[in-house]
């Protein structure tokens, strides 16, 4: 791919851009679905293609092309320098980009087992084996298995001298139980509601134990049919890892994106209630135990890379301190806005995209001292909320309200009966300064999201998070009419 990067690079400088940057990206997908012991679908697709970004008279311009010629990168790298020369015309603000060292080197994610070369008929007799367990037991009206997996090569190279190449694997499966009696439905997932995702190989699939989780899965949605409906008001509230990444994900994640601060992102649910002024004041996003920070190197999470899309290298940048918002998730655009250097949070969906700051693994620290099982016992009375089942969230990230597929009375320090279609709701930095409790290593787990939106057009992101369980004191409970 040198020939072309070069090229492209090289007209682009000549056609007048002060900076330009290419990416050259293969990705290549595989996906199965079995529902209620049928194969359903198979799916496997690969695409490959070419984007450049180039900056001129302080605006942007990005073009793209799936051809991958000289000519054609000769092509694309001018239209670009056309695209940005126009939208300079209407430029209220030069972007001005932050001093990044030139990035060079190659970063493959770490895996045992090659997933695409894990024979099909494999994959599919791991899903159908959980898949076909769950149906067995009586009161099952459907199930659903599924298996995922994506790799992309890609290659980074700007006129600062920069080249760099990565080849990132990620793969994902669940299994999921659904109950009807009547009107009744209710569902039990494992790992959680959108599937396990990692970034690994098939032995993080192996991993995962389907066949092992799936009979008790079943039972439970079986008798959450029967379970009392979970009780309203105010409530001390355990949040398993299955529901607290999605929490993370919601209100702390996207709130901390920089560009949604400034404006230039509000898709998708989209400002941010934490303006640039908190970062100076010392602002309380959560209690003493909250400690976030957004770790681009945590193994296993879908966020983790080498470089992010500007060639920025892959770096952990706290978030939250000791309860303290102390920063944003930042680009080489928007960093210096607040005075500071990137932290590698821009990642492009695919060759045909323009590069946003999107999340990389935010991860809720774990605390030593208190194991899950013990923040339960330490609990006279409450509630153990698992695995989402819905979420709504407002367009600053402040009001948010979750469901989840199970709740259990928490009395005495023990876990006792189910409830169903369990509720709650709150506001942001209240519902942080809340928690009292946060587990250790031994309930830290890293999952994620194969399917976060943003942009326009949009774009999907794959996100991961690593948290423990944790507790929090006085939420409201019970919000909706069912």
């Amino acid at each position: 791919m040198r020939d072309l990067t070069d090229r492209a690079l090289d007209t682009a400088a000549a056609r007048g851009a002060a900076y330009a940057d290419v990416r050259v990206v293969r990705r290549r997908d595989e996906s199965v679905t079995i529902k209620t012991g049928r194969v359903e679908g198979v799916a496997s697709g690969e695409s490959e293609g070419f984007g450049v970004r180039v900056l001129v008279d302080g605006a942007w311009g990005f073009a793209s092309s799936y051809r991958l010629t000289v000519a054609e990168a000769d092509r694309v790298a001018a239209e670009a320098v056309r695209i940005a020369r126009a939208s300079a015309t209407a430029l209220r603000q030069p972007t001005r980009l932050d001093d990044r060292p030139a990035a060079h080197g190659r970063y493959e994610t770490p895996l045992q087992e090659d997933p695409f070369e894990v024979p099909l008929e494999t994959k599919i007799a791991d899903l159908l084996a959980a898949d076909q367990i769950v149906a067995g037991v009586k009161g099952i009206a459907f199930t659903e298995s599924s298996y995922a997996a994506q790799r992309e090569w890609k290659t980074f190279a700007a006129t600062d001298g920069s080249l760099t190449e990565q080849v990132i694997t990620h793969v994902g499966a669940g299994v999921e139980a659904n109950a009807v009696d009547g009107d009744e439905h209710q569902r039990r997932s494992y790992p959680d509601s959108g599937g396990g995702w990692q970034a690994g190989g098939y032995e993080c699939i192996r991993g995962l134990n389907l066949r092992e989780r799936a009979e008790p899965l079943a039972d439970e949605a079986v008798a959450l049919l029967t379970a009392p409906q979970c009780p309203s008001g105010q409530f001390t509230v355990i949040l398993d890892p299955s529901q607290l990444y999605l929490q993370v994900h919601e209100s702390c994640g996207h709130p901390s994106e920089l560009d949604r601060v400034f404006g230039t992102e509000a898709s998708y649910a989209g400002t941010s209630f934490l303006t640039t002024d908190k970062l100076d004041e010392g602002f309380r996003y959560g209690s003493d135990l909250i400690d976030i920070v957004a770790d681009a190197t945590s193994p296993g999470g879908m966020g983790t890379f080498g470089w992010d899309d500007e060639g920025v290298a892959a770096q952990a940048v706290p978030l939250v301190q000791n309860g303290i918002f102390v920063g944003y998730l930042t680009s080489r655009e928007t960093a210096p806005r607040i005075g500071r250097r990137s932290g590698g949070a821009m990642r492009a969906d695919g060759w045909n995209r323009i590069p946003l700051i999107r999340m990389t693994n935010i991860n809720l620290l774990p605390k030593p001292g208190m194991s899950l099982d013990e923040i339960v016992a330490d609990t006279d009375d409450g509630l153990y909320l698992a695995s989402n089942r819905s979420w709504s969230i407002d367009d600053r990230r402040l009001n948010f309200q979750f469901a989840t597929e199970v709740a259990y009375e928490v009395k005495s320090g023990r876990k006792g009966r189910l409830f169903k279609n369990p509720t709650y709701t709150g506001i942001t930095y209240e519902f942080w300064r809340s928690c009292d409790a946060v587990g250790d290593e031994r309930s830290y787990v890293m999952l994620g999201t194969p399917n976060c939106g943003k942009g326009e057009p949009g774009q999907t992101g794959h996100i991961g998070h690593a948290v423990p369980g944790a507790r929090f004191r006085n939420v409201q409970v019970g919000v909706g009419k069912w």
